[in-house]
């Protein structure tokens, strides 16, 4: 990936530093209480590092778009990919970008109490307040006019957004966003594609929309084609200015 982000969507929170850590192709942005961008850069390479060292052992795991069938030892990182691609009907490399958010994420809130990590437009939160995630759409009118506003003061939650118009995960889709709320980073990421594969034209909402809440673990969906949305679940919308 290159390091124009503009598609990052926009995530509103009070009293957090940010910063981005880059480690080859993972690009991600961190808010926190206090710059860990040492650590950070750790554990990005140590994550990264499992899945690397896993497909060279195993070439076909990058490739595959159907969930991988092994059932040989594998680190967590890589066990989480693959039952989110398995529950999702994807490939385990969907779930690559949220299963490093995540992971880092967490592994980060042994030493402080809240992070929000921003990985390639898939979000792990674990914040004392609400946070508001403005959902960037492409070309769409609704781009960054629409918020989701999440609650992860109990627990992490994640917001993880899939396109068919911009950006460079794969997608058969044609959705300028759709946008899967979960407390598993790994499975909304996954099932962020596999709801986005089902969307080419908003005929399609329903349908993609009861596929998706299907799905067992996901608990929010919006799908934006156009000027056209759709929704289902527990979700909050908030106007953005």
């Amino acid at each position: 990936m290159g390091h124009d982000r503009s598609y990052r969507n926009l995530i509103q929170s009070k009293n957090l530093l940010s910063y981005r850590v880059v480690v080859k192709e993972t690009d991600i942005h961190v808010q926190a209480g206090r710059n860990l961008d040492r650590l950070t850069r750790e554990l990005v390479l140590k994550h990264r590092g499992y899945i690397e060292s896993y497909i060279e052992n195993y070439p076909d795991f990058a490739m595959t778009l159907v969930p991988w069938r092994f059932s040989g030892p594998m680190p967590i990182i890589i066990r989480d990919m693959v039952k989110a691609g398995e529950t999702a009907g994807v490939g385990p490399m969907a779930a690559v970008a949220g299963a490093i958010a995540e992971h880092v994420g967490k592994d980060l809130l042994s030493c402080i109490d809240e992070v929000i990590i921003e990985n390639g437009g898939d979000i792990f939160i674990k914040a004392n307040d609400c946070v508001t995630v403005g959902i960037f759409a492409g070309k769409s009118p609704l781009s960054l006019r629409l918020g989701l506003r999440i609650d992860s003061t109990v627990h992490p939650v994640s917001v993880c957004t899939s396109s068919g118009t911009f950006g460079h995960s794969l997608s058969m889709g044609k959705a300028d966003a759709v946008c899967v709320i979960a407390r598993s980073c790994p499975l909304a990421d996954a099932a962020a594609t596999a709801i986005g594969n089902r969307v080419r034209f908003p005929s399609d909402f329903r349908p993609a929309l009861d596929f998706g809440k299907s799905i067992r673990g996901i608990t929010g969906i919006l799908v934006i084609k156009g000027a056209e949305m759709g929704c289902w679940g527990d979700i909050t919308l908030v106007s953005l200015p």
